[in-house]
């Protein structure tokens, strides 16, 4: 949950690593009231200035870190720094830029469905309404767009509950006066890579590989069950965090070691990476680039789009005539909006898709991560 903050005051600002719930104080609690994490779990949040060491440091750990007893060690072999400097740096990012470093899970591999939704509010209502949205638990991500849909959000929950229902009752609580749910239909490109360094050009081709495709719901042993709450926590900034986790939770290095492998193998964690704050990184522009493509060139379409470095998600979605027809959605990242704009416009003359809109983000309201079987959530659970 993110609380509205009053930033008026001379009284700190505080995160807690694990649920993301801030507030202002002299000092931190030593246990989050949210969560109930203990540990002295927050840290204290500030603008921080990137040198170009942090800035290396910052693309490389999108990534993905080493999964080895030493990770800081290994990066800073990498980079040329010591491990002592790449902790200090990752320390001092974490005050503004770096989110959390986690595995980072696809969720309808652990049983979770999710859906974009997009309501309809009246302008002077719309605040009050994403306040009503935010307490939901599964809510992840909430924006306001420039869009007569003005208030998007992203809803993930345990297949086991109906997304359909769920929205109905998020929409009547919220008074929405018009509703659309858009599920991906088919999954063309997920995942966030920045270049914080400013030194790759915004429009080109992707590096590394595409995540794409939908995945099933898998099974899991009651340890593996374990293993994901654990390595969806934050790890810690310290010489061998893997084995404080091992010691905390009843695991070996090894185990935890062996189980983000498997993990990986069969496709349900994508990487053990970090996760920037876009805005905080440079990045202060992201458009929604929605398309209208014919059915029968939607796979060559998406396969484009997601080549380029600047998108981050593409996806088909359902259409509402006559309300909406855009069938291809693209977010693009950039440092201006004349960045997205570039990007759309050379898929647009590449694709010769002429039809499509920019929906910019012009309002936060949430934005965190989704935590997987906690309490009370029903587990996919096989044979131990």
């Amino acid at each position: 949950m993110t609380i509205a903050l009053d930033r008026s005051t001379d009284l700190k600002h505080w995160e807690c690593r694990e649920c993301e719930y801030q507030l202002n104080a002299d000092a931190a609690p030593s246990v989050c009231p949210l969560c109930s994490e203990g540990d002295s779990p927050f840290i204290e949040k500030r603008p921080v200035e990137l040198e170009s060491m942090d800035r290396q440091i910052a693309n490389r750990l999108q990534n993905g870190i080493p999964l080895v007893s030493e990770p800081w060690a290994a990066l800073g072999e990498e980079l040329g720094v010591s491990a002592d400097e790449v902790m200090e740096r990752i320390r001092k990012m974490k005050a503004d830029v770096v989110r959390q470093v986690s595995a980072i899970f696809d969720s309808r591999s652990l049983g979770y469905h999710s859906t974009l939704v997009a309501m309809k509010f009246a302008p002077d209502d719309i605040d009050r309404a994403a306040g009503v949205i935010n307490r939901h638990p599964g809510v992840s991500h909430n924006y306001r767009r420039n869009h007569v849909f003005n208030l998007w959000f992203t809803l993930t929950i345990h297949k086991s509950q109906s997304i359909q229902e769920e929205v109905d009752r998020l929409g009547a609580a919220a008074g929405s006066l018009h509703t659309i749910l858009l599920p991906t239909i088919r999954l063309y490109k997920i995942g966030v890579k920045l270049d914080v360094t400013g030194e790759k050009d915004v429009t080109r081709k992707e590096e590394g590989k595409i995540v794409q495709g939908i995945r099933e719901a898998q099974e899991l042993t009651l340890r593996e069950v374990e293993a994901v709450r654990v390595l969806q926590r934050d790890l810690p900034i310290e010489p061998r965090p893997f084995e404080i986790w091992a010691q905390k939770f009843g695991f070996t290095e090894e185990e935890l070691f062996a189980h983000a492998q498997s993990f990986m193998d069969r496709g349900i964690m994508r990487r053990f990476a970090a996760v920037l704050r876009h805005r905080n990184a440079g990045f202060s522009a992201n458009a929604m680039g929605v398309w209208i493509v014919p059915e029968e060139r939607l796979e060559e379409v998406g396969a484009i789009i997601a080549e380029y470095a600047a998108v981050s998600h593409c996806y088909q979605r359902p259409v509402y005539p006559p309300d909406w027809n855009f069938n291809l959605f693209s977010m693009v990242h950039g440092k201006t909006t004349e960045d997205c704009l570039q990007v759309l416009d050379l898929i647009a003359a590449q694709t010769g898709i002429p039809e499509y809109t920019m929906l910019y983000s012009t309002k936060e309201y949430k934005k965190v991560r989704v935590k997987y079987f906690l309490p009370g959530t029903p587990l996919p659970v096989a044979n131990a």
